[in-house]
């Protein structure tokens, strides 16, 4: 499920997943259930989130020079530009158009899917399969949280805390797969 030929890749895999974490949990502290524990929880995981892009980031820099799939100027780098920058196109219209039609509840599910969905062809762009079910796992928490219910808490926090816990679960598997391929 992980590739572990390009150790830098996953690092800086387990950087981005960890401030993700940290971002998505924030975004879930909009409205959690009313029960002081679940902002412990939301706090909790922004912590490991940060704690996870802390280790990472000094890893990634001090192993810079290692091999990555994505070469600047090569067909998986013009790959993962042309899905970068379709997922902000997508997610400027999606937030216009939820605004517009003042269903702000469903902003965090929308990012959520397109940020999902975005990892499916990147798994392709940086021949790791493990990108293909964070997609998948992140798709199927934003259709979920678009479902469920806003009464007892935000959309947004079920994005933050289901979606922010699988990044930063599969960000970790990424960052100990990567630290363990440099020895």
């Amino acid at each position: 499920m992980i590739i572990t030929e390009f150790s830098r890749d996953l690092l800086m895999t387990g950087a981005i997943f960890g401030v993700a974490a940290f971002a998505w949990a924030g975004w879930a502290q909009e409205r959690p259930p009313q029960h002081w524990i679940w902002r412990f929880i939301l706090a909790a995981l922004s912590l490991c989130g940060a704690a996870l892009a802390g280790i990472t980031v000094p890893a990634v820099i001090r192993n810079w020079t290692q091999q990555t799939a994505i070469e600047f100027g090569g067909p998986a780098f013009a790959w993962y530009v042309t899905v970068f920058w379709l997922e902000v196109i997508a997610i400027i219209g999606l937030v216009f158009l939820a605004s517009r039609r003042k269903r702000g509840d469903l902003i965090a599910p929308l990012v959520l899917a397109v940020v999902g969905i975005h990892f499916i062809p990147l798994s392709w762009a940086f021949m790791q399969p493990i990108f293909f079910v964070a997609g998948v796992a992140a798709t199927a928490v934003a259709v979920f949280a678009a479902l469920v219910p806003d009464t007892a808490a935000a959309r947004s926090f079920w994005c933050g805390l289901l979606g922010g816990g699988t990044l930063l679960v599969i960000g970790a598997v990424c960052a100990s797969a990567g630290f363990e391929a440099l020895g």
